[in-house]
């Protein structure tokens, strides 16, 4: 069995695959402090809980955007997992040509995003991850990551929004009755959902200005079960909601270089 971890700025998603078999996922809260020995605790528990015993476990592939636990997820596959891991970065093979300016300065979690999305849906193809940022990330017809856009991320703003108004407060990231709204948990949710949806609409149509085509939408992220699901009933852009997107271009890409 594969155990795939993405390790984002928020939460750390583990996929466990029984070759192409999603077999279980799991979700926990990042802490940057953490060390290895106290990860490998919830790691071993959360594997015990589905009856699976280390000895099963022959593959791990990593993707971090968060630098210092980076070496704290190598030494765990080594120590805990007894495997050497396939860690998402320069000089990991991806199937895919980066045509932008910088390659090593772009996420490994976008990478993974835009491979497994051109696998399962040809190109061209826009993956939107909705996290701790937005990011869109932009892969040709051809196959090739041609580039993309980041904008905060639904939670970040609404709560940079809710710390700085002394008088607003916290609500429910749902659709509201009417985009004029009548009292404020209304004006709020039209601002931070509607005017989301006109964020991912206007950066979406302006990319297939741009590329000449209506590329396929493809929406993930540890947002995407609560807020995509929302804006996706309110705009046309969006045409898949694939959770585990990211899971599944790890997997892809450990076998390409396990290969």
């Amino acid at each position: 069995m594969l155990l795939a971890f993405d390790i984002g700025n928020t939460n750390i998603k583990l996929g466990l695959y029984d070759g192409e078999h999603l077999a279980a996922y799991w979700r926990i809260s990042t802490e940057r402090h953490k060390l290895t020995d106290e990860y490998a605790v919830i790691v071993l528990n959360l594997l015990r809980q589905r009856n699976i015993t280390l000895d099963q476990i022959n593959g791990c592939a990593i993707s971090c955007v968060v630098p210092p636990l980076s070496s704290v997820f190598l030494d765990l596959a080594r120590t805990y997992l007894a495997v050497e891991p396939v860690v998402l970065g320069p000089g990991v093979k991806t199937g895919m040509r980066l045509l932008i300016d910088t390659p090593r300065e772009l996420g490994a979690d976008r990478v993974a995003n835009s491979f497994a999305a051109f696998r399962r849906y040809g190109g061209p193809t826009i993956a939107i991850a909705f996290g701790t940022a937005t990011a869109f990330d932009v892969v040709s017809a051809e196959g090739d990551y041609i580039g993309g856009a980041i904008a905060p991320g639904v939670g970040i703003a609404s709560e940079a929004l809710f710390r700085a108004a002394a008088k607003l407060y916290q609500v429910e990231l749902v659709k509201p009755p009417h985009v004029i709204g009548k009292n404020t948990v209304h004006y709020m949710q039209s601002g931070i959902v509607l005017g989301y949806t006109g964020l991912v609409e206007g950066l979406v149509t302006r990319m297939w200005k741009e590329l000449g085509a209506r590329a396929t939408v493809v929406a993930t992220g540890g947002m995407a079960e609560v807020i995509a699901e929302v804006i996706a009933g309110e705009t046309h852009v969006i045409d898949h909601i694939v959770p585990y997107l990211t899971l599944e271009g790890l997997r892809l890409i450990y076998e390409l270089n396990a290969a």
